[in-house]
């Protein structure tokens, strides 16, 4: 037999036994033995395999499938320039703490920096992005090949260090890349390696009774969870984003971020800061207010403190009771600062409303991902639902790449019906991660593109101001004028384009199946007096 094929099932044989269910492959020369290997673990139903021929929208689809299973998830690659696609996916998952797993194939060692096609120095790529980075030689000892393999996925995982996030196995295959005759059977059975449990904290309790709020950031359904209930427990305000799995419930405010930069928010003595929160301004200042005390609660060493005025970190606190009239002030600024958004919809559809009516569509039984940009921030600002499904973002760098690859992973992961909310740049960004080859493992999932002619989000920034108006357009706003429809419908993907809000909601409130694009017009044009008015 090859040893590049015995090398090959052995790496994921002992994935397999690691607890591997998906894996992404883009397709390669030098990967071949990762290829035919995986495709006969397929076969024999060991795995669920996605063959996709972009590397950028592969690393995506793996990390969408990582960030909804909790499990890790490889994404193979051929050697060179193939590698250097997946680090934007590489980057958002170190940040955003998703065990993703780069299978990179390589020359062998001996070959780099002598000018043999297709190879460079690909173990120094994700440098300064990984938890783990492992050599695996096809001519290496067989023991070591598996046990590369299990040590990547703890690390990973996080298991050992309690901070997951991206692994490579860089897998140097020398020929024969296939046997000389016969097929590639799948791997043999292996036996998994296992990390030790470590105990769960117990709570610090928090002395006194400041004013206190909770912010909960991006953050997985089990942090979320855990801020809504402390907020409760409590009787305390929660500001929680879009994507922190927390805003739901009675004391979770639907415009919390307005109110943090209020007269509400100046009398904030102490924050319980949970997850990601990196989505506004006043969020941000709030962290960084001299005379706060910031807690964090997290259970890994690389917490956020960006204002760096954490004075406890904690991966559980309990707090007393606050006063009733603390929380009792903040909803009622909040739903008289809801009623006034509400009250601004009438005439043409803008970002904000068709969030709202995107937010309030999704059943609790399916799950929601956002866009970054303008959407997830006009999310933030939707009234709050009592059953949100869970809910998604790549807010670890906060980037429009891969934003449909990545709805793809969720919506495969998940198995539910999935509805995806972006701007018209990030569809185009990615809208080659539409072309899902015939026979591979679709989603059930509904893209609504807010169709605004380009970047908006810039209309809202220091750059939107009149003084930078002729050259705003073209170097920020950016409108491609493309037909999305046309764009969508040339991947063989059923689209179509609504305009007003009831023909939206009318067209969220109907079954699909398969992949679906609404194109939605929305007006821009008041987007700087919006921000504006709700920073006075």
């Amino acid at each position: 037999m090859s040893e590049s094929i015995a090398c090959a099932q052995a790496v994921i044989g002992q994935l397999l036994a690691q607890g591997l269910t998906d894996l992404v492959l883009a397709p390669g020369s030098r990967s071949a033995p990762l290829a035919l290997v995986g495709d006969a673990a397929a076969r024999e139903g060991l795995l669920r395999l996605h063959v996709r021929v972009d590397e950028r929208g592969a690393g995506f689809l793996a990390l969408g499938l990582a960030k909804a299973s909790g499990r890790f998830v490889p994404v193979v690659t051929t050697s060179g320039t193939a590698v250097g696609n997946l680090l934007p996916a590489v980057m958002e998952a170190a940040h955003a703490g998703v065990p993703l797993l780069v299978l990179s194939a390589d020359r062998p060692a001996a070959l780099v920096g002598t000018g043999a096609n297709q190879t460079t120095e690909q173990l120094d790529l994700f440098a300064g992005f990984l938890r783990h980075r492992g050599r695996v030689s096809s001519t290496a000892a067989p023991a070591s090949w598996a046990a590369q393999a299990a040590r990547a996925v703890l690390a990973a995982g996080g298991d050992l260090s309690g901070v997951p996030g991206p692994a490579q196995l860089n897998l140097e295959f020398g020929l024969p890349l296939v046997p000389e005759s016969g097929q590639v059977a799948g791997p043999a059975s292996r036996r998994a390696v296992r990390a030790g449990r470590f105990a769960r904290p117990e709570p610090t309790a928090l002395a006194g009774r400041p004013r206190t709020v909770v912010v909960c950031g991006d953050a997985d359904p089990a942090t979320g969870r855990a801020a809504r209930a402390l907020a409760e427990e409590a009787g305390l305000p929660l500001v929680a984003e879009p994507s922190s799995n927390a805003r739901s419930g009675a004391n979770a405010l639907a415009t919390g971020r307005l109110l943090l930069a209020g007269p509400l928010g100046r009398q904030v003595e102490r924050v319980v800061v949970f997850g990601r929160p990196n989505l506004s301004r006043p969020v941000t200042a709030l962290l960084a207010r001299a005379g706060v005390e910031v807690v964090v609660v997290a259970a890994r060493p690389d917490y956020v403190d960006p204002g760096w005025r954490a004075s406890l970190v904690a991966g559980a606190v309990s707090v007393e009771p606050g006063p009733g009239d603390w929380l009792d002030a903040w909803r009622a600024a909040d739903a008289e600062r809801s009623a006034g958004l509400a009250a601004d919809t009438d005439g043409a559809l803008t970002g904000p409303e068709l969030a709202r009516i995107v937010v309030g569509a999704v059943p609790p039984e399916q799950v929601l991902c956002l866009g970054n940009s303008n959407p997830i921030r006009d999310a933030d600002l939707a009234p709050v639902r009592p059953d949100p499904g869970p809910v998604y973002a790549n807010r670890g760098l906060s980037g429009i790449d891969g934003t449909l690859a990545t709805a793809t992973g969720v919506a495969l992961a998940t198995g539910a019906p999935t509805t995806l909310l972006c701007g018209d740049l990030a569809f185009v960004h990615d809208v080659g991660s539409l072309a899902i080859g015939p026979g591979e493992p679709r989603p059930t999932l509904r893209v609504v593109v807010a169709d605004d002619g380009g970047g908006s989000i810039f209309a809202t920034l220091e750059y939107g101001q009149d003084r930078f108006a002729e050259s705003f357009e073209r170097v920020f706003a950016t409108p491609t004028g493309l037909d999305l429809v046309a764009l969508a419908t040339g991947f063989g993907v059923p689209a179509r384009r609504v305009a007003t809000a009831a023909d939206v909601t009318a067209a969220l409130a109907g079954p699909w199946s398969g992949l679906e694009v609404l194109v939605v017009d929305v007006d821009r044009s008041g987007r700087a007096d919006e921000a504006r008015r709700l920073t006075d």
